[in-house]
């Protein structure tokens, strides 16, 4: 009977035990002791029974070569995740890219009615703790989340526009504020795509997308696809990171 196995072939769980095999790429080399079964190490041929695997005795070398192994495939995995979050780009959909640099930006104003031209807002995290409350800055700065169901603007139902806390930019127009029972003010758009960007968050091995304000890069919350028509989109935001201006 052939004891190879061809690099790639992948054989369903339920097929008999001299045709269930499982491929597992990454390691260099083959358990000692392996023969006809179940499982390949390397995709290069040859395998063991799972129940081998799982009670064959190793000696030191051998227990420790394939400590290595996983320990490696692990630290691979983990060094893709933090790559990609050092590497998150600004989502297509932002209007204005985060770039951490002064400079103009163009946001819209709802106050005038019309895009405007505006600085965007640099400062050290010192300058943002003298005019931020311990909460908002840890809110803001430090991408924290505010407990569910205790936000001041969560049931707040008058009519008016959402400003960033931090700067005043315009974020949200009460008229796209719904109930998402979620324990956070929910929207289903900002008031500009421009006010507002988007980058990839896979804080605690969740891959999300984090919602930013684009002037002044204060955390705002995150953006899912569960929303109500007509955009689909639920921008869960903290009431922390957000004042609230009345219209008259």
């Amino acid at each position: 009977m052939n004891t190879n196995l061809t690099r790639g072939q992948v054989i369903t769980p339920h097929e008999p035990p001299n045709r269930r095999r499982l491929q597992m790429t990454g390691a260099s080399g083959l358990v000692p002791g392996a023969r006809e079964g179940y499982a390949t190490i390397d995709g290069t041929g040859g395998g063991c029974t799972m129940e081998m695997f799982m009670t064959h005795r190793m000696g030191r070398k051998e227990f420790l070569r394939f400590s290595f192994l996983l320990a490696g495939a692990a630290l691979t995995d983990f060094t893709i995740l933090r790559d990609r979050a050092v590497a998150a780009e600004v989502s297509p959909a932002s209007g204005n890219k985060g770039t951490g640099e002064a400079g103009m930006i163009k946001v819209y104003s709802a106050a005038k009615g019309e895009y405007v031209m505006t600085e965007k807002v640099i400062k050290t995290e010192a300058e943002w703790r003298k005019i931020l409350t311990p909460e908002q800055f840890a809110i803001t700065r430090k991408k924290g989340t505010e407990r569910a169901f205790t936000g001041k603007y969560l049931n707040n139902h008058e009519k008016g526009i959402y400003r960033c806390v931090s700067c005043e930019n315009d974020l949200f127009r009460s008229e796209t504020k719904y109930d998402s029972k979620t324990g956070w003010p929910s929207f289903y758009e900002p008031i500009a795509k421009e006010n507002v960007r988007t980058k990839t968050d896979i804080s605690w091995f969740v891959k999300r997308t984090e919602v930013l304000c684009s002037r002044c890069d204060a955390h705002l919350g995150h953006v899912f696809d569960d929303g109500p028509k007509p955009t689909g989109l639920r921008y869960c935001i903290n009431s922390v990171a957000l004042d609230f201006a009345k219209a008259e």
